[in-house]
């Protein structure tokens, strides 16, 4: 079993940045392939990026060049690093951890950018 717990999200400028973080508990973080999603008001949960455990990681279009997924195994934290934020970015942000046929979630942290 894995818990997570998403934290960083805010309120923000449009052209600003945030810094999210995945807290997870539990042993094994590192085999974790850990994603971040979204999801806007009226809109289908998304994804943003995810990275593997060796580090590969792969971003949605709409966010390439502007977000950086990392992750920290030693603290069992990921990272989303959101850089010129668009009001369209606006949505809670979810964190994921996915093994095999495992998957866990966290409850969401709300990034709202204004413009």
């Amino acid at each position: 079993q894995v818990q997570l717990v998403e934290s960083g999200g805010g309120l923000v400028q449009a052209g600003g940045s945030l810094r999210l973080s995945c807290a997870a508990s539990g042993s094994s973080f590192s085999i974790y392939t850990m994603g971040w999603y979204r999801q806007a008001p009226g809109k289908q949960r998304e994804l943003v990026a995810f990275i593997t455990s060796v580090g590969n990681t792969n971003y949605a279009d709409s966010v390439k060049g502007r977000f950086t997924i990392s992750r920290d195994n030693a603290k069992n934290t990921v990272y989303l690093q959101m850089n010129f934020l668009k009001p369209e970015d606006t949505a809670v942000y979810y964190c994921n951890a996915k093994f095999s046929f495992k998957g866990y979630w966290g409850k969401g942290t709300l990034v709202t950018v204004s413009s």
